[in-house]
């Protein structure tokens, strides 16, 4: 950047590269709209005011003028695409910045699968940061086997790297309240850097425990009395809406002008289908203000709050030396846009991009999936000495999931599914050493009556997680997703259906967002078919494995009881379910 050139063209002594003339400004510093004239040199903002001059001058006609938006929270591998395919969907939704933790490509490939990642950001118009993954594997390898483990001296290592802000959620809540020395460990290595939380339905003493060492946010709220308790206590608040995870309109009632600025719209998870058929952090902002909330204040939330909370300097809004990360926009309330420029250049024009990109491949994360063969034996489910089990119980809308008890049906001593009673077989299998490690269990909220789904996508360790009937569809879609070294499956009557390989370390696919989307939609409507009352099925069954997300969640290992950070051995007398 030549400096003093920028600095005459603020003065007004040399022509602007573009100038925007008749704009209507969000302002987000002082929440209103104002209308000025733009001129941009060097990929900046040199000024607003009353600027003539310029190479290139463009009349916006009273159209609004916003910065790009920021995602303050996102993980690229829940969208199946690569970084260019990523930006292809996002940048035409005005998302111009991300910060993401690789935590999900690290837990398979390590700080080597991050550092490729990373590498592939550079390529495109997107101003991609990154958060050094603090768990790897998300809890105690005594509860999961995950590919990869990052102690302390691996986040030191990726904390000292370029764009790297801080670090990442720090999903092991419990570990931090009780003071684990290897969680406080990652924590320290963080000293005066952004340290992103994760505490669901965490409060009281706990949740003070848990602030304690600066951990700054958090993105798995759900509850409204949950959020004001957090917000309180002086976290800033990410208020999510991915493709399963839906908290907006429970958590809007939150923002207002008092707490607006202590609030972020972030999307945490979603798939290439969702981001084309929906939108990016865009579709957040639009459903805010479709919800009554003010269209400025929503665009803040998107822009100079992740902005300030991530010390993003010279992004998040539209003022002198910032970068020209801008939205042209028809209609503010329909928050609608015409135009993206990243850094004073247009890349999408009515949500088309207009730039092309390539990543390198890297054959080394083609053959990640590892799975010691299967038989029916493997899949065998029985509890002793009780009339009634635990069951996962999904929540529409929701990742967090139920602690049900269920009667379930049962032969020969062995407990089976009940699609009459939507009492389904969840099954995880271990994919990274062969171990033959495979966690059985029961789940309600799919509604399948005939066939399995799974995915390779299973958050965040990336065992393969499957759902189904019977034994037969599920050891299919495990072997099938063993062949396409990681996918999206759907199986019936002993055979595939449909299936979206994702081979890239078992969750990228290498094809155009166009065909991943319209095969994630073809899968949805295959599991749809087959009974599936849940929308963004992959998306939820692969929640369904992670076990820092309360209540029950189903791991290699087994059952989890996630509060108490426990397994529940099928072999062992269960305690009584326990108040959460």
């Amino acid at each position: 950047m030549d400096m003093q050139r920028l600095l005459a063209v603020a003065r007004g002594d040399a022509p602007a590269d573009l100038l925007l003339r008749n704009a209507r400004v969000v302002n987000v510093f002082t929440a209103e709209v104002e209308e000025t004239n733009v001129a941009i040199a060097e990929g900046r903002i040199a000024g607003l005011g009353d600027y003539r001059d310029a190479r290139q001058v463009m009349d916006l006609e009273g159209k609004w003028l916003a910065p790009g938006l920021i995602d303050g929270h996102y993980h690229l591998e829940s969208t199946y695409l690569t970084v260019e395919q990523y930006a292809r969907a996002v940048v035409p939704r005005g998302t111009l910045a991300c910060v993401t933790d690789l935590h999900e490509v690290a837990n398979v490939c390590g700080l080597k699968g991050v550092r490729w990642v990373m590498g592939c950001a550079r390529r495109v118009p997107l101003d991609m940061f990154f958060m050094a993954p603090s768990c790897v594997p998300a809890s105690s390898p005594e509860l999961e086997t995950s590919g990869a483990i990052l102690g302390p001296a691996e986040v030191r290592q990726a904390l000292r790297w370029k764009r790297v802000l801080g670090l990442g959620e720090m999903m092991n809540f419990p570990g931090v309240i009780r003071g684990d020395p290897q969680v406080l460990a990652k924590v320290r290595a963080a000293r005066g850097k952004v340290r992103d939380g994760h505490a669901p339905r965490v409060s009281g003493k706990a949740l003070n425990a848990y602030l304690t060492p600066l951990i700054g946010s958090d993105h798995e709220t759900t509850q409204r009395e949950e959020g004001l308790e957090k917000l309180r206590r002086g976290m800033y608040l990410m208020i999510r809406e991915g493709s399963s995870e839906k908290n907006l309109e429970d958590l809007l009632p939150l923002v207002n002008e008092h707490t607006y600025r202590r609030c972020m719209l972030v999307v945490d998870d979603r798939n290439a289908k969702d981001l084309v058929k929906e939108g990016d952090v865009d579709a957040v902002v639009r459903k805010a203000i479709a919800l009554g909330l003010d269209p400025v204040m929503a665009i803040t939330m998107a822009t100079l709050v992740p902005a300030t909370y991530f010390r993003l300097e010279g992004l998040g809004g539209i003022a002198p030396g910032y970068w020209a990360n801008l939205l042209v926009l028809d209609d503010l309330r329909a928050f609608s846009i015409e135009l993206v420029f990243y850094r004073g250049r247009l890349v999408a024009r009515r949500g088309q991009p207009l730039f092309a990109v390539k990543t390198p491949d890297a054959p080394w994360m083609r053959s990640t999936v590892r799975v010691k063969p299967l038989t029916a034996a493997d899949l065998a489910l029985r509890w002793d000495g009780r009339e009634t089990v635990p069951v996962i119980g999904i929540i529409p809308g929701q990742i967090v999931t139920r602690w049900l008890e269920e009667r379930p049906l049962r032969h020969d001593g062995l407990i089976l599914p009940d699609p009459q009673r939507d009492l389904l077989k969840v099954v995880v299998v271990e994919r990274h050493k062969a171990s033959g490690r495979v966690g059985v269990g029961l789940v309600k909220g799919f509604g399948l009556r005939r066939g399995a789904l799974a995915t390779s996508v299973a958050h965040d360790s990336h065992n393969i997680v499957v759902v189904g009937v019977d034994d037969e569809d599920i050891l299919a879609a495990v072997r099938e997703v063993e062949r396409l070294q990681g996918g999206l499956v759907v199986t019936a009557g002993g055979k595939v259906v449909d299936a979206l390989p994702l081979p890239i370390a078992g969750l990228l696919s290498p094809e155009p967002l166009e065909v991943v989307a319209r095969k994630v939609e073809e899968l949805e409507g295959h599991a749809a078919d087959l009974g599936c009352r849940v929308p963004s099925p992959f998306s939820v069954l692969s929640f369904l494995a992670l076990p820092v997300i309360p209540e029950l969640k189903m791991s290699d290992r087994g059952l989890v009881d996630v509060m108490q950070g426990r397994l529940l051995r099928p072999q062992e007398p269960l305690p009584e379910k326990p108040s959460h």
